[in-house]
Formats: C-alpha cells, sequence, structure tokens
C-alpha cells in the first residue's frame, strides 16, 4: 500500500497565506491538517479564523481546534509545543508507514518532491529559500532555511522534537555524539519560506502574540515602524539585512506563476537596485 502524505500545521489567522499553500501542494498531499487554538501562545483568548474555501476538497482537510485553555504559568513556547503535540494525537488512526509533514504555515515544500516520495532516512529536513514581506523579496540571510520537517507516523513520537532538535548541523557532530539526532535526509531546493507576506497590521499581531516574546514590544511591533521597515526592505529585527527584489522564474512554484493576478498585492514587478 502507498504511503500517504499528511501535510500538518499549527494555524493562527492567515488564511491567505494557507491558500497559497494548498494550491501548490493539493495534488501531492493526501490530507492537510490545520490545528488551531482557542487561545494564542500567550494564553489569551481569540477567535477560530480558519475558514474553509469553497475550493477546498472536504476530504483533503482535517480542522482540529484545541479547546482547553494552556495551563497558567506556562511560557509562550510550552503552550507552541502542547499545540504541536495536539495535532499529533489527533492523528492516531493513520497507519504506521504515512507520512507526517510538519512546517510552519509559510514554510512550503517543493511539491514535485513529493511525487512516489520515499524518506531514506528516520528524518527528513526541507532546505527553502526565504522571502519577506513580498512573494519575491529575497532575504539571502536566511536561506537556506531549515523549513519543513518530515517522518513516518511510526517514528514520529514528537512533532515539537522533530521540529526543535533534527537539525542539519547534527550532521557535523562526531559519531559518538549520541545526543544528537544524525538519522536525518536532506532535501536541497525544497521549496520557500514566505515570511511576513502580510500587512504592518498583520505582521504586528504576529508579533504580539507568537512564541517569541522578546519582540512584541513596541520597538518591533510598532505599524509604524514595521511600515518603514517594509519600505526600506529591511529586517525586523534590527539585524542589518538587506533584502533583494527578484524576477519570478520557473524556480517559483508552479501554480503561483499561473496565477500571478492574485498575488500581484504581493510582488514587486519592477526590480530594480534598491537604495534607502
Amino acid at each position: 500500500m502507498k504511503s500517504k502524505i499528511y501535510d500538518c500545521i499549527t494555524f493562527f489567522d492567515n488564511n491567505f497565506i494557507f491558500n497559497l499553500r494548498y494550491n501548490i501542494l493539493k495534488d501531492f498531499v493526501d490530507c492537510f491538517v490545520v490545528c488551531e487554538s482557542k487561545f494564542d501562545h500567550k494564553g489569551k483568548p481569540k477567535k477560530i479564523n480558519f475558514i474553509k474555501k469553497e475550493n477546498y476538497e472536504e476530504k483533503k482537510i482535517r480542522h482540529i481546534v484545541l479547546e482547553k485553555p494552556f495551563p497558567k504559568n506556562n511560557d509562550a513556547w510550552e503552550n507552541q509545543a502542547i499545540q504541536r503535540e495536539f495535532l499529533l494525537s489527533n492523528l492516531s488512526d493513520i497507519n504506521d508507514d504515512d507520512y507526517i509533514f510538519f512546517s510552519d504555515p509559510d514554510e512550503i515544500q517543493t511539491p514535485e518532491i513529493l511525487i512516489d516520495f520515499e524518506l531514506k532516512k528516520k528524518y527528513g529536513i526541507f532546505m527553502q529559500k526565504t522571502f519577506n514581506y513580498k512573494i519575491n523579496l529575497f532575504n539571502e540571510y536566511e536561506s537556506p532555511w531549515e523549513g519543513t520537517r518530515v517522518c513516518k507516523k511510526k517514528n514520529l513520537k514528537s512533532i515539537n522534537f522533530m521540529r526543535q532538535k533534527v537539525k542539519s548541523k547534527n550532521l557535523r557532530h562526531s559519531f559518538f555524539r549520541i545526543d544528537k539526532e544524525k538519522n536525518i535526509e536532506i532535501f536541497n531546493n525544497g521549496g520557500w519560506h514566505f515570511n511576513n507576506i502580510l500587512s504592518p497590521q498583520e505582521i504586528s499581531l504576529k508579533l504580539k502574540t507568537f512564541a517569541h516574546t522578546e519582540f512584541s514590544s513596541e520597538e518591533f511591533s510598532s505599524i509604524k515602524i514595521i511600515e518603514e521597515k517594509i519600505a526600506k526592505r529591511i529586517d525586523l529585527f534590527n539585524r542589518n539585512h538587506t533584502y533583494k527584489a527578484v524576477e519570478i522564474d520557473d524556480t517559483f512554484p508552479k501554480y503561483l506563476l499561473k496565477n500571478l493576478n492574485k498575488y500581484e498585492k504581493f510582488i514587486i514587478k519592477k526590480i530594480i537596485d534598491h537604495k534607502d
């Protein structure tokens, strides 16, 4: 029996990026698993935001909702881990040899790699190009990005472990470092990390609610400051990174190339060297 592919994410509110993800991967994935909580990672109540669009194939979408509040006094990272493991606990019905791909919603794996997919190691890491603010605003500083992870269901004990401890740098450690997971296959040209392809208002909300609480202050989350950084094409976190607009070519998803008009708001059309 052919192994099925489950594309799994935890979800906050970005239906735009999920819609892009769905359309890029739908012909290559058996089921999209979307895990959403009624609380953000700081423990504050939130509404359920995921929208099942009319063009989504019903049997391909599994929307899981974590109803319970996170434990009091938990930090944001602990709550993120709880949501990830809640997702895994809801996959008890799938076969042991099925593949669980886990990504942040904006990490989209190269769909062609999924054709007749076979993992030769225990874990897989997809090395992805990073783009910030705009679909074609390239971030060379965080490329390749270690994004999507994959593992067979029978080998997956913890999504948080796979996400936090399965790293390409582990492969550089000596054979004797048994504390480092090294049974890893690397997939180069493994997709795209479309980071913060959002409005300034949405980026601000993300910074105020996600696990990196060190970036929730006004120094980073002010809408005015975010607008200025997008205009200058510079990093949100003051790391002296400047991003470069690139032509959209055949290294981008085929779906995107066929539907550029749908995403023109987030595409830089005139490619010139940007100077402040």
